[in-house]
């Protein structure tokens, strides 16, 4: 099968291997020429035979609204587009509109797997038609792990599923790698455990809590143990944030991801986190509770109030 693949970063460039592996034939473009396969879109399109299938792998928002406009004005009737990127799922309905005016199939499919996705395959979650899916089959199948197809790949709805899962996923290992994160800093922070990074190791095989997530920590313990190379600053995609708005809106309870999200937050506030240096006022205030300055020492432990009662109240 003939596939148009646009973006050839980290993500495109392991995809379209592993899709060549699989005896597909792909067409590469990319705004770089040193890794483009043709200079432009247009040469993109020329080259595939009809009905072409091209995919997306480009920055959500803007980027990837830009090669849907440009794709309706290149692509014909019975053409179909995908979009794997990391989209927001009501960017889809949109996108399925533009190019369904022209008779042009849309697919959205949630794409994991990293940098490993290469060799260990790809998790692909699809929305869209059963013919735009049941077409595109042979590219799914060169992506996705070997084994059962089901344990891989799934069809979960119409367009805008496949983001939707993705979305919810990435929103879930927000929540796993923070847990991870926390009980790391635990274990560091205790005299008794004298092997951080061999107690992790240990839970990689046989416990409850294996998983690739933990796999790939006890790794970068290996590499740099202490984690002392790297700051706590923590950016966010976007997908958590949707997850959390999404969650609200179906008045569905978070706390696990919204939390992870939150402390993603916080890492990001130079001098520590204002809300926190709030909660420790607030406990000096109403307790007397030491706080820490700048210089980390104790300062404001008192048995007794710090300013001046009659000016406020105690909560009824």
């Amino acid at each position: 099968m003939q596939l148009g693949l646009i973006g050839l970063g980290k993500m495109g460039a392991n995809m379209r291997t592993r899709i060549e592996r699989g005896g597909h034939t792909v067409v590469g473009y990319d705004p770089r020429p040193e890794v483009s396969d043709v200079a432009s879109m247009a040469d993109m399109v020329s080259a595939l035979d009809a009905p072409r299938a091209v995919w997306i792998m480009v920055p959500s928002g803007e980027p990837t609204q830009q090669c849907v406009a440009e794709l309706a004005g290149l692509l014909a009737e019975g053409d179909v587009v995908v979009d794997g990127g990391n989209s927001r799922f009501t960017d889809d309905a949109p996108h399925a509109k533009t190019l369904g005016e022209k008779g042009i199939g849309y697919v959205d499919c949630g794409v994991s797997g990293g940098v490993w996705g290469l060799e260990n395959g790809y998790g692909l979650m699809a929305g869209g038609s059963d013919a735009d899916i049941d077409r595109l089959m042979p590219i799914f199948d060169a992506l996705r792990p070997e084994g059962e197809r089901a344990d891989g790949f799934v069809h979960a709805g119409p367009v805008g599923a496949g983001h939707y899962a993705k979305m919810v996923h990435n929103g879930i290992e927000y929540g796993l790698m923070h847990a991870y994160g926390e009980g790391y800093a635990l274990l560091s922070a205790e005299p008794l455990i004298t092997d951080v990074e061999g107690t992790m190791q240990a839970w990689t095989h046989g416990t409850v809590i294996r998983s690739w997530l933990l796999d790939l920590l006890v790794r970068a313990l290996k590499e740099d143990p202490g984690l002392t190379e790297i700051s706590d600053y923590t950016p966010d995609s976007g997908e958590g944030r949707w997850t959390v708005e999404e969650a609200i809106r179906h008045a569905v309870p978070a706390n696990v991801i919204s939390a992870a999200l939150f402390a993603r937050f916080a890492s990001r506030e130079k001098g520590g986190s204002p809300a926190l240096k709030a909660v420790s006022a607030l406990r000096n205030q109403f307790g007397g509770h030491a706080m820490h300055n700048t210089a980390g020492k104790n300062v404001g432990e008192t048995g007794s109030p710090v300013s001046d009662q009659s000016k406020t109240s105690p909560p009824n």
